[in-house]
């Protein structure tokens, strides 16, 4: 009799190409060497680290108490590690990875590990665009903390013992939400990206009630006097403030100007259309003048984008209409009101007048009104009449008001100080501030409801703060491995088939992993092989890493 097979099957889908990426920018050796390392360790912190993060890209919403079942159907010796079980990658030693992560610097291990990826990927970091958003959470969480004293570092008897208080963790409170959900606490996540690849270069949680423009100039600060790097840093206009612009005196910026200042709203009612210079980049125009804002000397460009014109046209009308709807109702209230005397009917109608943006009240007329008789004087068989005024108008519209607000449609103001044409034009300042989006790509890749941060069950403030570094670290495999796709169907000049079916030299890594759902790794009598790997597959791996082929038995 033949003797049975012994056949294993587990699932290997896209998380070798983030396994690969993972290993070509060397992180588990990294976290290893930050966090250090114990001989009887099961699970090492950087593949622990590696673990979390397939987790978050693979895109089934697995929470971290669930860790072991969910890495219990993959190929979890093969991604990770010789001997390294599913049960070893329990909710205990996750956390503890988190709280050594914690006790280091958070901030400080995630740009380490960014910047030798984008050395090692020659991401450009001439630009740099900093946002923030915020993450909300359901519980109490109660952050009135004993402060911590740790051991810097495993000591020997011979040694002093040298002791350091751990941060404060961030506050989980109410704030201003970006998710429009008010009712519950949050946190903030601060993300410096380059406009080279989306890449994140630094992330920082925040406490949830953190002000945009009291941080925004500060983190800016910090982050250039720890990292050197020359960039042009770019943000909204959160980051324009007189004193956040003396405050980064010897940085080079570039953000929006808020229509709070005077001067800004000013300038866009006042330029003449015919005065715009065609910009290189289609659709937008600009003109430019100099300013001193704050003491500081400036270059201010108004920047008119069609197309952002006529959404702010088609807007604007429909908060006319609105408008006429509210004011009518509210005309109508006041007809009805009944006034002691000439004189208030009278200033009742032009305060309404002027409380409206785009209409006005015409043809106001004060009448007298004879009122209900309510009873006859005791020595007089005549009625006491009594008399009240009340008011009647048309409503009209403001043609000015409207046309005033026309004229700013589609137009913003952007400030820098960097005053030279020659070491930024005009055009490049309006193709930065547009990259701009690559901080809201990444939030709206962790926000993904399929992402991991819609499962935060982790109660610790710390330990969500540790875990907002995870998620950076995340998009960071993502984003590098999306640019790394991107860069190599250039240079071999091909396309690959996107959602749609069309062929184009820009896919996204998501739905590279959507097509590689369905791979197994098969172990038959010891013998490893890859199933499902058929041509489309193969045709896409060649354009990934030898280090992310290896883990489908290709190198």
């Amino acid at each position: 009799m033949n003797s049975p097979l012994n056949i294993e099957v587990k699932n290997l889908d896209h998380l070798g190409i983030v396994a690969g990426i993972i290993d070509e920018i060397e992180l588990v050796d990294q976290i290893n060497k930050i966090l250090g390392q114990h001989p009887q360790e099961k699970v090492s912190a950087g593949q622990a680290v590696k673990a979390m993060i397939l987790n978050g890209l693979g895109f089934v919403s697995g929470t971290l108490y669930m860790f072991p079942k969910y890495m219990d159907g993959y190929a979890c010796e093969n991604l990770l590690g010789e001997g390294i079980l599913p049960e070893y990658l329990n909710d205990d030693r996750l956390g503890r990875v988190l709280d050594q992560l914690y006790l280091k610097g958070l901030s400080e291990i995630f740009t380490l590990v960014a910047l030798a990826a984008v050395k090692k990927y020659g991401v450009e970091l001439s630009s740099l665009h900093l946002d923030s958003s915020s993450m909300h959470l359901h519980g109490e969480y109660e952050t009135s903390l004993p402060e911590v004293v740790f051991e810097k570092n495993a000591v020997t008897e011979n040694e002093n013992r040298v002791l350091e208080v751990a941060p404060q963790p961030i506050s989980i409170t109410y704030g201003y939400s970006r998710d429009h959900r008010p009712d519950l606490k949050q946190f903030i996540i601060e993300l410096i990206c380059s406009s080279d690849g989306d890449i994140p270069i630094f992330l920082k949680a925040a406490s949830g009630n953190q002000s945009d423009t009291k941080a925004f100039a500060k983190t800016l600060v910090n982050f250039r006097e720890n990292i050197d790097i020359d960039a042009l840093m770019v943000a909204d206009s959160a980051l324009y403030s007189a004193e956040n612009l003396n405050l980064m005196n010897n940085l080079k910026w570039l953000c929006r100007v808020p229509l709070t200042v005077g001067l800004a709203k000013q300038i866009l009612l006042e330029i003449d259309d015919k005065d715009l210079i065609q910009s290189e980049i289609t659709g937008y125009s600009y003109i430019v003048k100099s300013s001193n804002y704050a003491g500081i000397a400036q270059r201010w460009l108004i920047v008119e984008s069609q197309e952002r014109k006529k959404a702010d046209s088609k807007q604007l009308m429909r908060r006319v209409q609105q408008a006429q709807i509210n004011a009518h109702q509210k005309l109508t209230k006041l007809c009805n009101e009944e006034f002691a005397c000439h004189r208030d009917a009278k200033k009742a109608a032009l305060h309404l007048s002027e409380q409206l943006k785009y209409h006005r009240l015409t043809a106001i007329k004060i009448f007298k009104k004879q009122l209900k008789p309510e009873s006859k004087s005791k020595n007089n068989s005549q009625t006491d009449w009594k008399y009240c005024y009340q008011i009647s108008a048309q409503l009209e519209q403001d043609k000015e008001a409207i046309e005033k607000d026309n004229r700013a449609s589609g137009k913003f103001i952007l400030a820098t100080n960097v005053i030279h044409e020659s070491q930024l034009s005009h055009s490049e300042m309006i193709k930065e501030y547009k990259a701009q989006q690559s901080c809201e790509r990444g939030f709206a890749f962790l926000k993904d409801p399929l992402f991991l941060t819609d499962s935060i069950f982790i109660k610790s403030p710390e330990r969500i703060e540790a875990l907002s570094m995870i998620m950076g670290l995340c998009l960071l495999v993502y984003t590098l491995g999306q640019r790394r796709l991107r860069e190599s169907l250039l240079a071999q000049n091909q396309k690959l088939k996107n959602q749609l079916g069309k062929l184009t030299y820009r896919p996204t890594l998501r739905w590279m992993f959507q097509c590689f759902q369905g791979i197994h790794l098969l172990i038959i009598n010891g013998v490893s092989q890859i199933s499902n790997l058929s041509d489309e597959r193969l045709w896409i791996l060649q354009f990934f890493p030898n280090a992310c082929r290896r883990y489908y038995l290709l190198v």
